[in-house]
């Protein structure tokens, strides 16, 4: 039964906020400046501000970060961010490089020096390069940390770029090597080229010195459709391309292109898939009937390649489905698969091993309770490699700092690559995992971090954080920046579970979306009175925040509950769910939310949206929302809006709207620790508990 309060009806075109849905445009900044500088003065004038944003940078800034790596052939690419870096580093070195305490490493590209040079605020969106000897990459660079990119190609040998070579202008593009002189390219190529979602709509091949007008169309979806993509497997041997079209957010068709044709793959379009070399791995999402066998949604079944392309319907399971465990992922090496599990929302590993002619199954003993995380280091491009059968293991938990393994397949024994210190003292503190009962009688779990000494007697200082879409879980992980803000200053850290998210596979996922979204909230708001009955916290020391698709959780929550709670920083949201459709991405997630235009479903969703649903005469709490500029993915109006309306009605709240950043509301460093200081100096203010 939802708690939520009849919507207002106003149509679109009735909107009196509608003009802060310009991004740009003058009177919308003007207003975000204003708010912007009344927040400023209002936070940065605590007394834990200066503290904050100094442990906020020193944690963001700290050398013995482990450097995430990507492997290109024999060397390992990192993007390093520090104080001296804003931008960061692109640059390498080689795995016996890199196990070293310090590592030599090599930069290939520096972005601070780059975005002086160019007069740009330059982002480092990713690179894809061309096996097997990686020296030509294209390059993604954003203006300010958006969705959106230019694309340029670099030669990573002579460490510039390559004149004359593969350029894109500023779009949300898709690009894929062929081969040196090809690539495809899906960007906006014109009027009816993109898709609704504001995706590539169409793929074209295009050869190195041909105009981009010029290149030749070779696939395209429909403008409803999410996107379309391209993935070109170069596996000596088994080369494939791949073409897709994400209907919705959880649906696909997707082609393999045989003797210049596109061949439909004979799949449910939720059904995810990968060739592995001769063999093809497939993940349902919903229960799936064929060749007289029935195989849960979460479950992995292995086939022959060759085989299924026949029309052969023959499938080992690799795992299948419990109540309690569902597979988080896998990483694939030469011959193993790598079984990443969530057991009750702590990582377990299992290996299947395909060296001989009958597979082998086996359990890896890893440490637990916690979160693991895999990266192969197998090149499928590569005829010969020595690391075929390694790959990356890191775990952590709330309370242990992270450590990278490099593991071995086949064996339980790993070396220690990188380790980080602790990031703040750790003694006394605790994590436990409790259940809320929600308003349908579901059990949903949460984990409690509880600060040295806390008790429960109703009086701590709690933060419940939730997200709840899109299949996405959250784990434990450490963080040394809630662990300088908020555990070691007597804050507890609540991490909800809640249905929308992927903890318990599909069906968890799948109990949330559309007409059922109300339970996302609905479980929310169990743990939020389950932290009360337990006497964790009371509505006066209880805080809630997310962000995005988490950002319309804790907006939704806090507009039915409002009660419940005293503080509610809502990050880069969603809010106005009669247009979210309408604004940038948003049409791509309709397959998770429904569609406001279509009367039977507008009658759902207008329960629960925040923007619809927020009243004058309410006491709600008082708000903090935060959003950027450069948002291309979330509409930064979803934030504007709500905030100028709930002022209109005699709301008290605090804005913030960073002008870059992108959907993770920072650019760099520096404005990451500045937007974190000013959230928990914002919490500080509003739980109630003197800085220790």
């Amino acid at each position: 039964m939802s708690n939520a309060q009849a919507p207002d009806q106003a149509k679109p075109s009735e909107d009196p906020f509608l003009w802060l849905e310009e991004v740009q445009g003058e009177r919308a900044l003007e207003w975000v400046r204003g708010r912007n500088a009344s927040t400023l003065k209002q936070l940065q004038a605590r007394s834990e501000y200066a503290g904050l944003r100094q442990d906020f940078l020193e944690v963001l800034n700290a050398s013995d970060r482990i450097p995430q790596v990507q492997r290109f052939g024999t060397w390992l690419y990192n993007l390093w961010q520090d104080e001296a870096h804003k931008r960061g580093l692109w640059r390498r070195t080689s795995l016996s490089e890199y196990a070293k305490p310090a590592p030599a490493w090599e930069t290939v590209l520096d972005l601070d020096a780059l975005g002086q040079a160019e007069g740009e605020n330059w982002v480092f969106g990713g690179a894809k390069c061309l096996a097997p000897d990686y020296r030509l990459c294209l390059l993604s660079l954003s203006r300010g940390g958006a969705d959106a990119s230019v694309v340029r190609e670099f030669d990573t040998q002579a460490k510039r770029f390559v004149e004359g070579g593969f350029s894109l202008p500023e779009a949300k593009s898709e690009v894929e090597w062929i081969a040196a002189d090809a690539i495809y390219v899906g960007s906006d190529f014109g009027p009816g080229s993109m898709t609704d979602s504001g995706y590539p709509r169409v793929i074209k091949r295009w050869q190195r010195g041909q105009p981009l007008a010029e290149a030749t169309m070779v696939f395209e979806g429909e403008a409803k459709d999410v996107a379309v993509s391209v993935h070109v497997d170069h596996t000596p041997g088994f080369a494939r391309t791949t073409f897709s079209r994400a209907l919705d957010f959880y649906n696909q068709q997707s082609f393999l292109l045989q003797a210049g044709k596109l061949v439909k793959l004979d799949l449910p379009s939720d059904m995810q898939q990968q060739f592995w070399g001769a063999r093809l791995l497939l993940q349902p999402r919903s229960d799936w009937q064929v060749g007289g066998q029935t195989f849960a949604a979460g479950s992995l079944l292995l086939s022959d390649a060759a085989g299924f392309l026949k029309g052969k319907r023959k499938f080992q399971v690799l795992f299948s489905p419990t109540r309690t465990r569902s597979l988080a992922g896998y990483t694939l090496t030469r011959s193993h698969v790598i079984l990443n599990i969530s057991d009750n929302v702590a990582s377990r590993l299992e290996e299947w091993s395909f060296e001989k002619a009958k597979p082998t199954h086996r359990l890896i003993k890893a440490p637990f309770p916690g979160t693991l995380h895999l990266a192969s280091l197998y090149d499928s491009e590569l005829k010969q490699d020595d690391l075929a059968d390694r790959y990356l293991l890191n775990y952590t938990d709330f309370l242990t700092p992270d450590a990278l393994f490099l593991a071995q397949a086949g064996s339980d024994q790993r070396q220690v690559l990188k380790s980080r210190t602790p990031q703040f003292p750790a003694e006394g503190m605790k994590a436990e995992q409790f259940f809320a009962r929600s308003a349908d009688g579901t059990q949903v779990p949460y984990f409690v971090v509880w600060p040295a000494g806390a008790k429960a007697d109703g009086q701590n200082p709690t933060l419940l954080y939730g997200y709840g879409g899109f299949e996405s879980s959250l784990q434990p992980w450490y963080s040394a920046g809630f662990g300088r803000a908020w555990y070691g200053r007597g804050g507890v850290l609540v991490l909800a579970n809640i249905r929308g998210g992927g903890e318990f596979g599909p069906a968890w996922h799948q109990a949330a979306v559309k007409a059922n979204k109300q339970r996302s909230y609905d479980d929310f708001i169990a743990v939020a009175e389950d932290l009360i009955k337990r006497k964790i916290s009371s509505p006066h020391h209880l805080g809630i925040m997310g962000g995005s698709n988490g950002g319309l959780l804790v907006g939704a929550t806090f507009v039915q509950r409002p009660e419940l709670f005293n503080a509610v920083v809502c990050q880069v949201p969603l809010l106005d769910m009669r247009r979210y459709h309408q604004l940038l991405a948003g049409a791509s997630w309709m397959a998770e939310y429904g569609d406001p235009d279509r009367a039977d479903e507008w009658a759902f969703i207008s329960k629960y949206s925040p923007y619809q649903n927020v009243k004058a005469g309410v006491k709600y709490p008082k708000v903090l929302f935060t959003t950027s500029t450069r948002d291309d993915r979330v509409h930064p109006g979803h934030a504007r809006k709500m905030a100028a309306r709930m002022e209109s009605q005699g709301h008290d709240l605090l804005y913030f709207e960073n002008i870059e950043g992108g959907h993770g509301g920072a650019a760099d460093n520096e404005q990451r620790a500045t937007l974190q200081a000013l959230e928990y100096s914002y919490l500080w203010q509003q739980l109630g508990r003197q800085q220790k």
